[in-house]
């Protein structure tokens, strides 16, 4: 039986919200405009996931610093993406 430490339950919760922010990349990709969302906020929320990273690896928890590690490459995809967006309405004149 797997013991649930706080660092499996904690990569849990960074998995599964890796999980989450792929699904905002998946209806950002079908819609293809950004509407309602901070793009500098998503920066954020990028930027503390590196850190994350790099705080997991020196508490020498595994399982965080893995889900961590997908969690930050779903948010750099979905900054990315919203670059993209806003970067290709504001090209077509679309007001964003």
């Amino acid at each position: 039986m797997i013991a649930l430490t706080p660092d499996l339950i904690n990569g849990l919760f960074e998995g599964f919200g890796g999980l989450m922010i792929l699904n905002h990349c998946r209806a950002l990709y079908n819609h293809k405009y950004v509407r309602g969302v901070s793009v500098v906020s998503t920066i954020f929320f990028f930027l503390w996931g590196i850190f994350n990273v790099y705080f997991y690896k020196h508490l020498n928890q595994p399982f965080s610093w893995w889900a961590g590690i997908f969690m930050m490459c779903c948010n750099f995809l979905y900054v990315y993406l919203l670059v993209y967006y806003v970067v290709t309405e504001e090209k077509d004149g679309l007001p964003v």
